[in-house]
C-alpha cells in the first residue's frame, strides 16, 4: 500500500484520538463537579433561599478560579520543571517570580471578592464551613484518586 494513501487514516485517527481523550477529560471534570455540588450542599445545608443565592455566585467564583490556575498558573508552573528551571537566567527566573506573584494575587483577589459576595447571602458560619468542605473535598478526591492510581 502506498505511504501517501495512509496519511489521511493516519490523520483521521490522531484527530479522533485526541477529541475523544478531550471529552473524557471534559465528561471527568463534569463528574467531579456534580460530586463537589453534591458534597458541597450536604456539608453547607443550604436553605432553598439560600442554595438560590449561593450557587450562581460560587459557579462564577470556581469558573473564573479555574480559568486563572489553568490558563495562567499552568503556564508559570511548566516552566518550573526541573530540567527547564535549571536553564533560566537570573533574569528570567525574576520575571516568572513576578509572574508567579502577580497569578497568586490575582487569585487571593478572586476570594477576597468571593467572600465579600458571600456576606451578603450566607452567615459567616457557613462561609467559613464552605472553606472546609472544600478541603475536605479536595482530600476526599485526592485519597479517591491514589486508592484508584495503578500500583507500580
Amino acid at each position: 500500500m502506498n505511504i501517501r494513501k495512509l496519511y489521511p487514516i493516519l490523520f483521521l485517527f490522531m484527530s479522533f484520538t485526541f477529541y475523544a481523550q478531550g471529552e473524557r477529560m471534559k465528561e471527568k471534570k463534569e463528574q467531579i463537579k456534580a460530586m463537589k455540588v453534591a458534597f458541597l450542599t450536604t456539608e453547607l445545608n443550604l436553605t432553598s433561599n439560600e442554595a438560590e443565592k449561593f450557587w450562581p455566585i460560587y459557579n462564577t467564583f470556581d469558573d473564573k478560579q479555574f480559568e486563572l490556575r489553568h490558563k495562567k498558573l499552568k503556564g508559570s508552573y511548566r516552566k518550573m520543571d526541573n530540567d527547564e528551571l535549571d536553564k533560566l537566567s537570573e533574569k528570567e527566573a525574576k520575571v516568572l517570580l513576578n509572574q508567579i506573584e502577580s497569578n497568586e494575587e490575582e487569585l487571593f483577589q478572586l476570594r477576597k471578592k468571593f467572600i465579600s459576595n458571600l456576606k451578603d447571602v450566607l452567615p459567616a458560619i457557613k462561609i467559613i464551613k464552605l472553606k472546609k468542605a472544600e478541603e475536605n473535598f479536595s482530600r476526599k478526591l485526592l485519597q479517591q484518586y491514589r486508592d484508584n492510581a495503578p500500583k507500580k
